[in-house]
């Protein structure tokens, strides 16, 4: 596999370069020059399987040449020790619960195998890297869990002081170890700014960072597998299926346009996003304008201004955006029109959604799902399109349970995996978004 930077000022790399960098060093995001193209049989085999072994069989093609089977093989199988339930909403819609990992979200599913993956990189090469990562909500808890212990990575996770859940929050300052939380008195937004400068910064150049976001290629290309193994279990081949997908930093949705590049017959992809609306806007006008500050909404996870994965999207459909949101190029809009509808959901029609879906299925939902299905709905009544459709539950209710409480009057019932944070003690360091500071305080930490 080579990759390239979306801003194309950069050599392409392997896999394994793009992996252990993180971002490419002209500041652009990698990404596959090409992917495999799935056969019918290559799909239709992966029919009733279970979904590590659809993981792995997909795996082996895209990463042929990276890492031998059998590695690959423990890999994914370590990874995928969890369900992914496919539940039932009505006779043409179900919900993909991403919630069953060991930090209950779907962050889980690409923290945890490009955690083994790069551990595999830096075993074989004897390196050892720092992973910096900013979060709005559960990617850190999840790359904090997926690499906790590991001898050859440090982790350093950035969150927005006032924009994540307590629940979110413990479970990044209560692990110690390798792992340390700093808490910014800001946005995520300049959070993910903050990273993304310590990378291009050469002052910092010998300290081996790396991210985890999904700026990271190894994020994506996991994020990609649930989508297949959804259809497989859902539809026929070559039937056509419908994906809704929360988005905030578009790298959840950037996986099923890569699954859909691979040959997924997807046939509408419904990117559904809080009352930050810039990508809806892009959709609509064919002009980009960042929301900055991003708008705080009772989907936390999602707010984000600026779309870092935007300048993937926009390169797939032919277009160039640098790192800042500069549309260089425009990508081919009509295609782009044809395949991605999006849609912004104010946090009251959230609330109303999680309260309908209680009510009417008995079934219990947290806000960013609620976009999605809130997404899917508009979607069909504009076009009446009755094609099988998959929305995401991307992570527990009990996540955020004074947001669920007070909308539906049920406290959700605690998972195991989020149990063991609630009694630890919280250690983290606290920082305002200047970014001289912060990196004063990598020297000081790292060097």
């Amino acid at each position: 596999m080579k990759l390239y930077s979306t801003n194309l000022q950069a050599a392409e790399v392997s896999f394994e370069t793009a992996l252990i960098e993180g971002q490419a060093p002209d500041k652009g995001l990698y990404l596959p020059r090409s992917l495999p193209l799935l056969s019918k049989e290559d799909i239709v085999s992966l029919k009733d399987k279970p979904y590590p072994e659809v993981a792995f069989r997909v795996l082996r093609k895209v990463l042929e040449g990276e890492i031998d089977e059998l590695s690959l093989k423990e890999i994914v199988y370590d990874a995928y020790n969890y369900d992914v339930p496919l539940e039932e909403l009505n006779e043409n819609t179900y919900i993909m619960r991403l919630d069953r990992g060991p930090t209950a979200s779907f962050k889980d599913f690409a923290a945890r195998l490009m955690a083994r993956l790069m551990q595999y990189y830096l075993k074989k090469d004897s390196k050892k890297i720092t992973i910096l990562t900013a979060t709005s909500g559960d990617t850190g808890s999840a790359v904090a869990h997926a690499f906790y212990g590991l001898d050859n990575v440090r982790v350093i996770v950035l969150f927005p002081r006032t924009e994540v859940s307590e629940r979110q929050r413990k479970q990044m300052t209560t692990l110690q170890k390798n792992i340390s939380a700093i808490s910014i008195d800001g946005k995520f937004d300049d959070c993910q700014a903050m990273v993304k400068s310590a990378f291009s910064d050469d002052q910092l150049r010998h300290l081996n960072l790396s991210s985890a976001n999904s700026i990271n290629i190894g994020r994506l290309i996991p994020q990609s597998l649930y989508y297949i193994y959804a259809y497989v279990n859902l539809c026929n081949y070559p039937e056509e299926i419908i994906f809704s997908i929360p988005s905030g930093n578009f790298g959840n949705m950037m996986g099923c346009v890569l699954a859909k590049t691979m040959g997924l017959p997807v046939k509408k992809i419904v990117a559904s996003v809080n009352e930050n609306d810039e990508f809806p806007s892009f959709l609509s006008t064919g002009e980009y304008h960042k929301i900055v500050p991003s708008l705080n909404c009772l989907s936390n996870a999602m707010n984000v201004g600026h779309p870092s994965n935007l300048a993937r999207l926009i390169a797939v459909y032919g277009g160039q955006m640098d790192e800042l949101g500069n549309v260089n190029k425009l990508p081919d809009m009509e295609q782009l029109r044809n395949d991605i509808y999006s849609i912004s959901v104010t946090d009251e029609e959230t609330k109303v959604t999680m309260r309908d879906i209680l009510d009417s299925y008995g079934i219990l939902i947290e806000p960013h799902g609620a976009v999605g299905i809130k997404g899917l709905s508009d979607y069909r009544n504009n076009t009446a399109d009755k094609t099988i459709a998959v929305t995401l539950e991307t992570a527990h209710p009990a996540k955020f349970p004074e947001e669920v409480k007070s909308v539906t009057g049920i406290d959700p019932e605690l998972p195991i995996s989020l149990k063991d944070a609630e009694s630890k003690e919280e250690h983290m360091d606290l920082l305002t978004k200047d970014y001289e500071k912060f990196k004063e305080y990598l020297l000081s930490k790292l060097s």
